[in-house]
């Protein structure tokens, strides 16, 4: 019998554990890999992917809906400041466009509105003449109103015209059509006192 079977040892060798020299402690066989350990404290306490954080949701929502909010602030600001600066333009074209609609009417077939014509008869030549030269009157503002020449001079012209035919109409008796005709009297008083306007040929 050999040494090792009469002193009781295993058959095997079995190796012993191994200690650090600097801590009196052993070492295990297979440690953990470094890359490991970080890679797994370096995960710890991080969310998930794909599920954002409820704060940060909240805050990106919030930015948006501030730019939102901003950029509609900005455009009603252009949009009103576009209508201020056209406005007295478009009001003194579509004025003129009325008033050439009704000059042109008036050249054309004066008899239709002889009725118009307070104090003098209808059926007369006179009811004809004034209706021709009224429809020339408004013929000429028309094309100032449009062309843009002088554009106060001709809105108080038309002002003073429109207060002449809603007096006329009142006397008539046709109160409604006067009643229509006070919306233009005013369109025209707001022109003559618009100083800065657009498409103006001469001031």
């Amino acid at each position: 019998m050999s040494a090792h079977w009469a002193s009781g040892s295993p058959r095997s060798k079995v190796r012993a554990p191994t200690r650090d020299p600097l801590v009196d402690e052993p070492v295990p066989d297979h440690p953990p890999a470094p890359e490991a350990a970080q890679e797994g404290r370096r995960h710890e306490g991080r969310p998930r992917e794909g599920r954002p954080r409820e704060g940060r949701g909240k805050e990106i929502l919030g930015l948006e809906g501030r730019g939102t909010g901003r950029s509609l602030a900005a455009m009603t600001e252009q949009a009103s400041a576009i209508a201020a600066e056209w406005a007295p333009t478009a009001g003194r074209i579509l004025l003129g466009v009325v008033f050439f609609w009704f000059g042109y009417h008036e050249l054309v077939q004066p008899g239709g509105w002889t009725q118009y014509v307070p104090v003098v008869s209808e059926s007369s030549s006179l009811a004809v003449i004034l209706v021709l030269a009224h429809g020339w009157v408004l013929f000429v503002l028309a094309a100032g109103l449009v062309a843009g020449i002088a554009p106060r001079a001709a809105a108080a012209v038309a002002s003073v015209l429109m207060l002449e035919i809603v007096i006329s109409l009142a006397a008539t008796g046709a109160a409604d059509t006067a009643v229509r005709d006070v919306g233009v009297l005013g369109l025209a008083v707001c022109l003559a006192g618009c100083k800065h306007q657009r498409l103006v040929l001469r001031g």
